[in-house]
């Protein structure tokens, strides 16, 4: 069951709001990238994608209730393939953006810049308490097919291909994502627990806000 009033109050949050609008974006809707500016944006989204299965398998973990656990696990077992690690969502970034021209170093190689450092720290730390660590899984679902088709658009763009199966399968399952983590929110919370969940939801998305604010820097 999925509680609308408390997804619905996440969804106007400010801090969301903040992110899914970031000028970053209209810097991709506006700027011709150079190959170079795009594999550097890449190379640092890597980072992020390439934990996520581990923020996963760790919140599972520390999740006390078998609903909590079927929900992350469904989401985990897409994230890295369903049975096919050819079809992991790792595996589909590095063959669609060198299909696309792109090195593998530059894209899944990359030194973390130092906003990507305190993204990834943030996730790490999250997992210490199940109810942060759902602030960020459902904050981070509730973003992410955003943040993925303007990235998306920049490849495109930079590079003139229309079929990019990494976008391709995050727009086949991110709504199911979505649906998925939602239920971790109709569960039964104190007022406390909620509110640990909020701040974890709000700390996630600023902490993306850094990561674009600093690629954003170093692109215009």
């Amino acid at each position: 069951m999925r509680n609308q009033t408390i997804e619905a109050a996440l969804a106007k949050n400010p801090h969301r709001e903040q992110l899914i609008k970031h000028r970053f974006f209209e810097v991709v809707d506006e700027k011709a990238f150079s190959r170079e500016q795009a594999e550097m944006v890449l190379g640092q989204w890597w980072h992020p994608l390439h934990y996520f299965p581990n923020f996963l398998g760790k919140l599972l973990a520390v999740c006390p209730q078998i609903e909590m656990k079927t929900a992350v696990s469904h989401i985990l077992n897409q994230e890295v393939g369903e049975g096919d690690p050819e079809r992991a969502h790792e595996r589909f970034f590095i063959t669609t953006m060198t299909d696309a021209g792109f090195t593998k170093a530059g894209v899944s190689e990359a030194d973390m810049a130092p906003a990507t450092r305190r993204l990834l720290d943030g996730y790490q730390r999250s997992t210490d308490n199940h109810l942060t660590g759902l602030g960020f899984l459902y904050g981070t679902e509730v973003a992410d097919l955003t943040m993925v088709a303007k990235l998306g658009k920049l490849v495109r763009r930079t590079t003139g291909l229309k079929s990019l199966p990494w976008v391709d399968i995050h727009v086949k399952q991110e709504p199911d994502h979505v649906e998925t983590a939602g239920h971790t929110m109709g569960l039964e919370y104190t007022d406390a627990e909620l509110a640990t969940i909020t701040r974890g939801a709000e700390e996630m998305w600023q902490l993306w806000v850094g990561f674009f604010e600093e690629l954003r820097n170093r692109v215009v």
